[in-house]
């Protein structure tokens, strides 16, 4: 069911849940990591276990990324040419080869239900030349990447995803749109790569809208790396479909957790003798059993339990946040859900100014009805204040 977002699984388990938990919250999709999943526990142990899914107990739907992500996040590690991607291990230095055929070789094996393809990534922050050749090399990596996944047999049963690139820049993301369009027979879906790495959100937004306003719309568009609440409504809002993003997992760690009214840093003082669940209305198992502020407040530093509770809590704001997008367009309501969402979660501190100008683009107007309420310029993400014992 679509739009959906996807937490991350990086080594074939959500950071302290388990797959029952997961199931249990009405996930329907997680996402596993290739690269690190061909290191450990390695493609041996996952062919004798019949892939992940049986692997980590997940009987619903897993997509896997390619591998491509590692080349900025391991960069000192890794040397880029056209056959691929050298990569030394972190873990013992060993030198491994990642070329488009072995990404999708090794997704195969590990049974994902959607593959993505081997892109050359770059950091959104990167420009010169290094961008457009990034770009290129990604495409004529698709091009291997379909011959591969076509001549392997399973394109019935695993869906290969193309990934655009091209950087900040509407030049080279037209000319990858195009190339990839073109290549459509080959792939089952889109993704659109390359952002989520400090680029200013007005830029960010615009780059999204471009290419959702682009690919075709029978084909799903999957945004990469979206975890932040008003980036996930805005990017539904222009046309995707799909986000993925550590983010409401690794903050429950830190110990914030996500409200429909901004989030809540329970490590503040504020909470000691707060003895409210994180949220009443929440259906999450940490809320409907009544586990206070104050009792995760004082064992969040000293306790697992409490990044537990919190990370409970917030895959299920995640998936509340998109469930309620996904009814709201059924019903034809989508703009009042986006108002509504916006009053709530930012409340008195502001709209981001980002957001205003994103929605405007598709015809909703977040300041209808309220022009006196206050815009904060720049990206204004409520999850940059949950330090701020002011707003916490």
């Amino acid at each position: 069911m679509l739009p959906t977002f996807m937490p991350v699984a990086t080594q074939a388990a959500i950071k302290g849940l388990t797959s029952q938990q997961m199931e249990a919250l009405g996930v329907t999709i997680i996402l596993n990591n290739t690269y690190h999943l061909n290191l450990r526990p390695g493609l041996k142990v996952l062919d004798a276990a019949a892939g992940a899914h049986k692997f980590q107990g997940w009987d619903r739907n897993l997509l896997t990324d390619s591998g491509g992500f590692q080349l900025v996040s391991l960069s000192k590690f890794t040397t880029i040419t056209e056959e691929g991607a050298l990569f030394a291990s972190p873990f013992d230095g060993e030198p491994t080869m990642l070329t488009p055929e072995e990404s999708i070789s090794i997704q195969h094996i590990i049974g994902a239900d959607i593959i993505m393809q081997l892109d050359d990534v770059v950091s959104s922050l990167t420009t010169g030349p290094r961008v457009e050749e990034a770009m290129e090399r990604s495409v004529r990596w698709l091009d291997r990447c379909i011959a591969k996944h076509e001549a392997s047999g399973k394109k019935a049963t695993q869906n290969l995803f193309a990934i655009v690139q091209g950087g900040l820049d509407p030049g080279l993301r037209d000319r990858c749109l195009d190339a990839m369009i073109a290549r459509k027979d080959g792939v089952a879906g889109y993704a659109i790569g390359g952002l989520s790495g400090g680029e200013e959100k007005d830029v960010f937004w615009r780059v999204i809208k471009q290419c959702a306003d682009k690919l075709p719309e029978e084909r799903p568009r999957y945004s990469m790396g979206i975890g932040f609440a008003e980036d996930l409504l805005v990017c539904v809002a222009l046309g995707v479909d799909m986000a993925d993003c550590v983010f409401p997992t690794r903050t429950a760690r830190f110990g914030v957790a996500l409200t429909h009214s901004g989030p809540l840093n329970l490590k503040l003082s504020r909470h000691a003798k707060d003895f409210r669940p994180i949220d009443e209305n929440c259906p999450c198992p940490t809320c409907t059993d009544k586990v206070s502020r104050a009792i995760l407040h004082h064992t969040i530093t000293h306790e697992t339990a409490s990044a537990h509770a919190i990370t409970l809590h917030n895959v299920v704001f995640q998936a509340q946040v998109m469930g309620r997008a996904r009814e709201a367009i059924a019903a034809g309501t989508f703009p009042d859900y986006l108002r509504s969402f916006f009053a709530g979660y930012f409340g008195d501190a502001g709209y981001p100014e980002w957001c205003i100008h994103a929605l405007r683009s598709v015809g909703v107007d977040l300041l209808e009805g309220s022009q006196e309420k206050k815009v904060i310029p720049g990206s204004g993400a409520r999850w940059e204040y949950a330090n701020n014992p002011v707003v916490a």
